[in-house]
């Protein structure tokens, strides 16, 4: 960074320096030609005023210097006197521009490039009294000339104008990017360490991304400890069952109840195990969503026959509503989030409680709702009760053998299928939980997300 802004300083330094030579040059050059053409104007004046004092035209050598030319012309163009050659040698001098003119409105100019490179001839002509025509002329250096001979000059100047540039800049860079360094090195402080004003969006931006970095950390933190405590769990049970059956102390027919524990528990780790696994390839989300057609309606019917069982042993009844509800969705995460959302109903459901799953659309929107006569979850934890491990109820989890994992994936599968997830539950009379997906579009059978 302090490289490029030293390198745009010294750019800008250089360009500025030919503007400002050319521009000088312009200037100078232009109040040169116009002071020439006055002077010259002046000095033909004064010569049309002692002409009549003349009693022949070589008496004005008399008024002849080293850069005044004087020539003087009849009117039918001949040359009666010239200062700088012999007039009888010379052409007629009729049809040249500033004569013409001066007969014809008593004064002429003209300017011509002469015979010397880098040279231009000013010529002014004006008419006398008796019809001959008085003309002056002096040689000025062109622009050209001009930037040349003073080229070396602007060269000198433009390199201690470039030295003195590399100094500034490296001292104003300095001093523009310290700051910012020790703005740096406060990241905690960077809003009140801000040096300049333009900079606070984009320390706040960085402050956003440094929260959200360590909100991640701490969440990812969270989730090892709480991981590595959920494995420890059911590995020190079926630890302790092995190890008294390995050694002898458990009595021969405690062995089949111990057994039945171990392979409980060893059930508990592999699905623990496999929930882990699902949240951690939802968290990525670095695999393209395949996308199709499906109903809702069917999704809730499937979910129920899968459960059935489960249900009937916790004396719970199942039941499905609703109408088709077409969506863009994939068929694998759906399952998965209606079997959650059905397996935490029943899991936390009471004896001879019932579970409804309803599907419809709703304006720009499909629902698909699950409502349980459950054990209902109190205002404070409806909050967090999809956030990882969290357990309203950690003896009646440990029951049911829920993993704690269940509902933080069904909010990722939400987050991925652009739906809006919704609770509404109360203590003692049940719990509803309401995703609501995008109405299907137009377009074709399948696509990718």
């Amino acid at each position: 960074m302090e490289e490029k802004i030293n390198f745009r300083f010294l750019f800008i330094g250089l360009l500025s320096i030919l503007l400002t030579a050319c521009s000088i040059t312009l200037v100078f050059y232009s109040a040169f030609q116009d002071q020439t053409k006055e002077d010259l104007q002046n000095s033909a004046k004064i010569l049309a005023e002692s002409t009549s004092l003349l009693s022949e035209p070589s008496q004005l050598a008399q008024y002849q210097d080293g850069a005044l030319r004087i020539t003087l012309i009849s009117q039918d163009g001949q040359v009666l006197y010239e200062s700088d050659a012999d007039q009888s040698t010379m052409e007629n001098h009729l049809s040249r521009p500033e004569i013409q003119a001066a007969l014809t409105d008593g004064a002429g100019e003209d300017i011509r490039q002469s015979s010397t490179l880098g040279y231009d001839t000013y010529y002014y002509a004006l008419r006398l009294p008796g019809g001959d025509v008085l003309r002056v002329s002096m040689e000025i250096r062109n622009m050209y000339s001009i930037f040349e001979k003073a080229l070396p000059w602007v060269i000198l100047i433009g390199f201690l104008i470039l030295l003195v540039s590399v100094v500034l800049s490296s001292l104003l860079t300095k001093r523009l990017i310290r700051p910012i360094e020790v703005m740096a090195l406060h990241l905690d402080n960077m809003e009140e360490n801000t040096p300049y004003k333009e900079l606070i969006p984009f320390v706040q931006t960085i402050q956003e991304q440094q929260k959200k970095k360590m909100e991640t950390a701490q969440m990812r933190q969270e989730f090892t400890a709480n991981v590595s405590h959920e494995l420890k769990t059911p590995l020190t049970s079926i630890s302790g069952y092995a190890e008294m059956i390995e050694t002898g102390l458990a009595k021969p027919e405690d062995v089949p109840v111990f057994a039945q524990k171990i392979y409980s528990e060893s059930q508990r780790l592999l699905e623990l195990i496999g929930d882990i696994m699902k949240l951690s390839e939802l968290d990525e989300g670095k695999k393209e969503l395949f996308l199709e057609r499906i109903d809702l309606g069917q999704v809730a019917q499937e979910t129920r026959n899968r459960l059935q069982l489960q249900a009937e042993k916790a004396s719970v009844s199942v039941t499905v509503e609703g109408q088709p509800a077409w969506i863009w969705g994939n068929r694998k995460l759906l399952d998965e989030l209606a079997f959650n959302l059905c397996d935490n109903a029943i899991r936390y459901n009471r004896p001879g409680g019932s579970v409804t799953l309803r599907t419809y659309p709703d304006g720009d929107r499909c629902l698909f709702v699950v409502s349980d006569t459950g054990i209902g979850i109190a205002s404070d934890h409806q909050n967090r009760v999809f956030e990882r491990f969290y357990r309203v109820d950690k003896s009646r989890s440990k029951e049911t053998g829920g993993t704690g994992l269940g509902l933080a994936i069904v909010k990722h599968i939400a987050i991925q299928h652009r739906a809006v997830l919704s609770l509404k539950s109360k203590p003692g009379e049940g719990t509803t939980i309401t995703v609501a997906f995008p109405l299907l579009q137009p377009g074709p059978t399948d696509q990718t997300l």
